[in-house]
């Protein structure tokens, strides 16, 4: 039970960078329906991955390895579509979240055997594994790295795109590799949240460090610490209360985002009442 509990909490630890970082450039390039729509696209590569292994076809194909497939496949469809056909980007979305899902649904109902879906939907962080947390590590190191690196050209292709493209920044590739990347992570998030909810954990944290970060990096940063109390303190309550955890978390993060909102909003009222005054 202690390291069940303590692999929770670790891998609570590695996505709350993941879920800082990247769901930072999320919500300031406001992609969160593009990551929606590969989030959701993961399920079709579960259900190929189960119904391959389960009937002999690729004996023991890991379910994330289908995952990893699916996502990095929708994402390049879907970066190239928003990229060349910026007017069709909606439609692509909305088409690779609804195929996506459905073939996995189709997947899993021909595979051999009982195969529960939710699980793969809503996660468990509890189940994760050290094999997880070690991917997680790996994942983490290359995205931390990777921002490091290209900082810069992040942030101008999150902020403005056409300006950076101006500067001699190459947005285009810059932007196809973070969808990759986010793709992949999602992948491995899904573990903890599940397809349905990484989501909210991409973009609450986010949104709530938005509010009194000054810049991207701020955002990263207190992004990160968000998530890091989201999963922790939602992964105590889950635990005393005998409730999903992933769940927990994400409510957790959806009222202290509303209570950030509604005192931001308190806040701009008064201010412009004094101005006002004045």
């Amino acid at each position: 039970m202690i390291g069940i509990l303590s692999n929770a909490i670790i891998a609570g630890v590695l996505s709350s960078i993941l879920f800082g970082v990247l769901g930072s450039v999320v919500t300031v390039k406001r992609i969160a329906g593009l990551a929606g729509a590969v989030s959701h696209a993961v399920l079709g590569g579960i259900g190929m991955a189960l119904y391959l292994s389960a009937t002999g076809r690729v004996p023991g194909m890991p379910p994330i390895l289908g995952a990893i497939i699916f996502a990095v496949i929708a994402a390049l469809v879907i970066g190239i579509v928003s990229l060349k056909a910026k007017q069709r980007e909606d439609t692509v979305i909305n088409a690779i979240w609804a195929i996506g899902m459905s073939i996995g649904v189709l997947f899993m109902a021909k595979t051999p055997g009982y195969t529960d879906p939710t699980s793969y939907l809503f996660g468990n962080i509890l189940l994760i594994s050290t094999y997880d947390l070690w991917f997680l590590a790996i994942l983490d190191i290359v995205v931390i790295i990777f921002t490091w690196r290209f900082y810069p050209q992040i942030e101008a292709v999150a902020f403005d795109a056409e300006f950076a493209q101006v500067r001699g920044i190459r947005t285009n590739i810059t932007f196809i590799v973070i969808l990759i990347i986010i793709a992949v992570s999602i992948v491995l998030l899904q573990t903890f949240v599940g397809i349905v909810m990484v989501i909210a954990m991409l973009t609450l944290p986010a949104g709530t460090a938005g509010y009194r970060a000054k810049n991207l990096a701020g955002m990263m940063i207190g992004a990160t610490v968000y998530a890091l109390l989201f999963s922790t303190v939602g992964l105590a309550i889950a635990w005393t209360l005998d409730a999903p955890a992933g769940a927990m978390s994400v409510v957790l993060a959806g009222i202290v985002f509303l209570g950030a909102a509604g005192l931001s909003m308190f806040r701009g009222k008064k201010k412009n009442k004094t101005e006002k005054a004045q």
